[in-house]
């Protein structure tokens, strides 16, 4: 049985670089790349700006919506609350994600991206009842509210909010840290866009039950996005087949698809983090197909037509170049 891993896959553009030879047996080869580290240092930076922002306007919106008595401030005061820590630990597991791997984690910390995302998206949850719990006593009992204190508190809230929206920028679909550290931005944004909107109605309409309402209305916008987030992370921290990839069809494709492979199986694919792509499978091959030949079409298939960035392939039975595999060994056929 001869195994071989890619040794030229990029595990982690955010590592340092390194290769790690290894030889087992005499016939099993294993190798691991690392890309660099560059251009993350903007990300963490943004983020640690963001985490600072959030503090201020936190202490802002709670001082103002105990002195107006408004529940929707006090809720998104709360949320930022949350989602201050929320960027902190983005920050962190930013940071800790571009540390290089070590012999007690062998393929570095790039998974911290995607438990942060994890727990950050259960916080939202919660903080969501906490909300609905508020409100629930505000409809029964409503107090006074003082509008116009509340008006401009929201209003500092939301242009901050953007502001902090905007420095985050963009983010690579798979980055499920900084996706989580938008969420909670972007939930923010729309608490304080409620806040904006009862501030108003309780000032020219007096009807103090907007304030509970509109709570009530930013957390179920909250509660979709923090819920999708949460079976998105849960699905990678579980070794789930990635997005958008089918095992059959990848089985198939390739078997149809490289010359010389007559069956593969025990076919695993999963994700270490959001985008980094891992697979492990056994082929038998043809007896004229050479081994190494074949594994190299196998990892340059799934590369390409599945983007996994790192595969193991492992040969099963006569492995075709006057090598029969038995058990962990290799030997010249006879």
């Amino acid at each position: 049985m001869a195994a071989y891993d890619d040794g030229g896959s990029r595990l982690d553009s955010r590592m340092h670089s390194h290769n790690h030879p290894h030889d087992h047996d005499g016939h099993s080869h294993h190798g691991h790349a690392h890309g660099s580290a560059a251009g993350d240092g903007r990300r963490e930076r943004r983020l640690l700006i963001a985490f600072g922002l959030t503090a201020i306007t936190l202490v802002v919106e709670s001082v103002g919506g105990w002195m107006s008595g408004s529940l929707a401030l006090l809720a998104d005061a709360g949320h930022m609350l949350v989602d201050a820590a929320a960027l902190l630990f983005a920050w962190l597991g930013a940071w800790f994600a571009r540390r290089p791997a070590d012999a007690l984690r062998s393929f570095g910390y790039a998974r911290l991206e995607v438990l942060v995302g994890y727990t950050n998206s259960l916080t939202q949850i919660l903080l969501v009842a906490w909300i609905v719990y508020e409100a629930s006593f505000r409809f029964l009992q409503p107090a006074p509210i003082l509008s116009g204190m509340m008006l401009v508190v929201a209003v500092i809230g939301l242009l901050v909010n953007l502001f902090v929206l905007r420095v985050l920028g963009g983010h690579d679909h798979d980055d499920l840290n900084t996706a989580a550290a938008r969420l909670h931005v972007i939930g923010d944004l729309l608490g304080s866009v409620g806040a904006v909107a009862a501030a108003l109605v309780v000032r020219y309409f007096g009807w103090l039950w907007a304030d509970p309402l509109i709570s009530i209305f930013v957390s179920l916008l909250i509660l979709n996005s923090a819920w999708r987030l949460l079976r998105r992370s849960a699905h990678i921290l579980l070794e789930g087949v990635p997005e958008g990839v089918d095992v059959d069809e990848l089985r198939r494709q390739v078997e149809e698809g490289v010359g010389g492979v007559r069956e593969i199986h025990h076919v695993h694919v999963w994700q270490l983090s959001g985008g980094q792509r891992m697979a492990t499978l056994h082929a038998r091959l043809h007896q004229e197909t050479r081994s190494d030949q074949a594994i190299q079409a196998i990892q340059a298939l799934l590369k390409s037509r599945f983007a996994v960035s790192h595969a193991t392939v492992q040969i099963d039975g006569d492995a075709g170049d006057g090598t029969a595999c038995t058990g962990a060994h290799c030997t010249p056929s006879s």
